[in-house]
């Protein structure tokens, strides 16, 4: 019997070739893109699995007061305080370092490299693999544990325990272990080194004066709960760690200081990852869940062509069905035969979507910016896609199966079957499911890239044209800044040079008892502060704008040291309205404010600039700002100044990094959501334009004779295109109606993520709209018009 079904299903797809290969080739595109956003949300949902103990890891994070914002970054004596007060809730505390870049060199060759200084117990706390070495490869204060890769890199094949690497020219360190490289799918899979965090907080003058101070939120805490402890209980028993340890008190004596510590656990730290109101309910879930909705549409814009097809040429095989039934085949046998049709489709189908997913996989892991891999020896992903396959075989041809084998055998024997107009409803209701969702797609679409467009022209508060900075890992530029800067502005090449605690485009929280004077009552801040330690040139060679006050003055921190200027941000949250003169106090010390800027973008240009102040450090600044002449090319700029490094820092790669390049890159991220939608758009469209293209077929061919007959009786070729187009502009002018409002509120919800948005304009509808009725007209158009130039005697040579 399944012999005799198959048979049949093969027989019936050589008759119909034009449905067959739309049938097979709408279904393919459809199952490949599922696939590929399967792999992809699954690779986003496998995030961290690899750790052992991955549901009971942590991170501890602080919520802002007013619960406004959250941060990861902490103050060191919070470890020390969880060790004391909270050991027995906790069975590892690893204190971090935030992942930075630093310069390790081996004989010759020297290479700037990403890693953390963490106590010993990350080995275990994240389950790291170490080819070589043991679990007390980081007991030594001046050891180091290397990546595969960058064992590789240095050694090559030679064994590199017992090596000594030099770290930024002025620390030795001992190779004693060597791991596993941390997978793409891992928060850690930029960290290609570790150290000690003793040996941070030794070497490090900044670290060393603020090991114990509550102000210097710089550092990260990594837990792993008690086997007998809950995450939601130990994290209410710590949230007051910080409060208690550091208060604001106003002249009341109430404790001002409101930020709460929580425990952020591993399972949410890469789709959970931004904080609204207290709550990680958002981040990159939100791309997850939409993918995988696009997927399944997709999919099911393929399976409706395979049903409207189907069902469209049911007058053909009404008499088959008539006269399989009149023979004694019952109705489930019917049912049988079609679904081994449309299940043969489908398989053949998944061979042809395997061919395009691999095909396409380097092209999607480039545009999604990840490295998913085909699992070819797991057992589970081969049983996942034949299952796959078989589902979708059975959704496409549950319609056509059941309403198929329905037909009563008289009324198709007697020649009285006719489908009828209300036959044609369910295939006129999935064209316009299959138009809704496409426009749906084509507005998101635009709208993605409008909001990148609209923040790319955001003032950013500073000249970004001919500016780059450079990361500094050893003293010598800091200790000689003075003449270095004299030797760059003797080259011609540069107009100003700055130092700074941290890069152009990077803010980093650390205010801790940050407070201020208003209508004589003392405020606190919260963490959501940026205290930018910077030298007196630092506003002119940025091009800051003052519209209050003035610049700090030359000369060695000396005149200025304990001055301060405010951000506009940083004026409005504070209340005060006239700042220029005013008393602020951050860790311990009063600084007088001298002058007010304009905000400057320093981080996400989506979001609203954070209150910042600037101030002349008088600790280590390792980040060097430099303004190129205008009147000479950025190429000739960088020939010039690459000697006076040299001369200053010749332990140093010439490293930079333009600043307007680094700040185009905090659109990677929308603008990669836009190109993927507009990837998936275009299949979608594909699809529904093909089971269009497949429709117009058969209605042409179904009203041949009517067409003949109207010619005869001088219809032109534009009334005939006209007749047949119709129908299918008012379905997908219909399907515009319904997407609208549907696109309109999941796009209007989804801008509510940026505080910098742009606004939804009527254009946007009326484009999409045309847009997909001007692709409809040319998807109908060569079928109608095919029909409307046929010879009538053609048509109506049997009547």
């Amino acid at each position: 019997m399944i012999r005799n079904y198959l048979k049949t299903a093969w027989r019936s797809l050589l008759k119909n070739r034009l449905s067959s290969f739309i049938n097979i080739g709408g279904l393919a595109v459809g199952m490949a893109l599922a696939m590929l956003i399967a792999c992809w949300v699954y690779n986003e949902w496998s995030y961290d699995r690899q750790v052992n103990n991955y549901p009971r890891i942590a991170q501890v994070w602080a919520l802002w007061p007013g619960h406004k914002g959250a941060q990861r970054q902490l103050p060191a004596p919070v470890v020390d305080e969880l060790r004391s007060k909270f050991g027995s809730n906790f069975k590892r505390i690893v204190m971090s370092s935030m992942t930075h870049e630093h310069i390790l060199s081996f004989d010759q060759k020297k290479l700037i490299k990403a890693g953390n200084f963490m106590d010993p117990e990350v080995l275990k706390l994240f389950s790291i693999h170490l080819l070589k070495g043991g679990p007390s490869a980081l007991n030594d204060p001046h050891s180091i544990v290397l990546s595969a890769s960058l064992a590789k890199a240095f050694f090559g094949s030679a064994d590199p325990v017992g090596q000594v690497l030099r770290m930024d020219d002025s620390l030795s360190l001992k190779v004693t272990g060597v791991y596993e490289d941390f997978p793409y799918n891992s928060s850690f899979k930029e960290i290609t080194f570790l150290s000690p965090w003793d040996l941070f907080a030794y070497f490090d003058p900044e670290t060393r004066y603020n090991r114990h101070s509550w102000g210097d939120n710089n550092w990260q805490v990594f837990v792993e709960l008690a086997d007998h402890e809950e995450m939601e209980k130990v994290s209410a028993k710590i949230k007051n760690i910080k409060a208690d340890n550091d208060p604001f008190l106003d002249s009341a004596g109430h404790n001002m200081n409101n930020s709460e510590l929580f425990l952020h656990p591993m399972s949410r730290w890469h789709l959970y990852s931004e904080f609204k109101e207290g709550n990680s309910d958002t981040g990159r879930i939100m791309y997850v869940r939409l993918f995988g909705m696009i997927g399944v549409f997709v999919l099911l814009l393929a399976c409706i062509n395979f049903m409207n097809l189907s069902t469209a040429r049911s007058e053909k095989r009404a008499k088959e069905v008539g006269i399989r039934k009149t023979i004694g085949s019952m109705r489930w046998q019917l049912i049988g035969q079609f679904f081994t049709e449309s299940l043969l489709v489908s398989v053949m189908a998944f061979v042809l979507a395997l061919g395009l997913f691999l095909l396409s996989l380097p092209f999607f892991n480039e545009l999604a910016e990840t490295k998913m891999n085909v699992p070819w020896s797991n057992p589970v992903s081969w049983i996942s896609g034949i299952s796959f396959a078989l589902f979708t075989g059975l959704i496409a041809g549950s319609y056509p199966a059941l309403y198929l084998s329905s037909f009563e055998p008289v009324k198709v024997l007697k020649g009285i079957f006719r489908a009828g107009r209300l036959a044609a409803l369910p295939r006129k209701i999935l064209v316009v499911v299959q138009f809704t969702v496409s426009i749906a797609m084509i507005i998101g679409t635009i709208i993605v890239f409008r909001q990148v467009r609209y923040a790319k022209d955001r003032p950013v508060g500073y000249h970004q044209q001919g500016l780059f900075m450079m990361q500094m890992h050893t003293n010598n530029i800091y200790d000689h800044f003075s003449t270095f800067r004299n030797d760059l502005l003797n080259t011609g090449a540069v107009a100003e040079v700055a130092e700074s605690v941290s890069p152009v485009t990077a803010s980093w929280p650390q205010n801790g008892g940050l407070t201020w004077t208003n209508h004589n009552s003392i405020i606190s801040s919260g963490p959501d502060f940026t205290m930018k330690g910077v030298t007196t040139e630092y506003a002119k060679t940025l091009g800051l704008k003052f519209i209050a006050g003035r610049d700090f003055r030359s000369g060695p921190h000396g005149s200025d040291s304990g001055k301060m200027i405010l951000n506009e941000s940083s004026v409005r949250y504070m209340g005060l309205k006239d700042p220029v003169g005013e008393t602020v106090t951050w860790m311990k010390q009063n600084f007088t404010v001298i002058g007010v800027v304009k905000n400057m973008v320093m981080e996400s240009p989506y979001e609203s600039p954070v209150p910042a102040m600037y101030y002349l450090s008088p600790y280590r600044m390792n980040h060097v700002t430099i303004r190129i002449n205008p009147q000479l090319s950025a190429q000739e700029a960088l020939r010039r100044i690459s000697p006076v490094f040299a001369k200053y820092s010749p332990s140093e790669p010439f490293d930079y990094k333009f600043v307007d390049e680094e700040y185009d890159s905090r659109f990677r991220g929308e603008s990669r959501v836009g190109e993927l939608a507009g990837f998936f758009t275009v299949l979608a469209i594909f699809i529904s334009c093909l089971g269009l293209f497949g429709l117009a077929s058969f209605v042409a061919e179904q009203r041949r004779k009517e067409i003949g007959v109207r010619k005869i009786l001088g219809a032109s070729v534009f009334n005939l295109w006209k007749m047949l187009s119709k129908d299918f502009v008012l379905l997908v002018g219909l399907s515009c109606l319904i997407s609208i409002p549907i696109a309109w509120g999941l796009l209007h919800q989804w801008l509510q993520e940026y505080a910098y948005r742009t606004d939804i304009s009527g254009w946007i509808f009326a484009a999409a709209g045309i847009g997909a009725i001007g692709i409809t007209l040319l998807t109908v158009s060569y079928q109608s018009i095919k029909a409307a130039v046929t010879n009538p005697t053609v048509s109506l040579r049997s009547e």
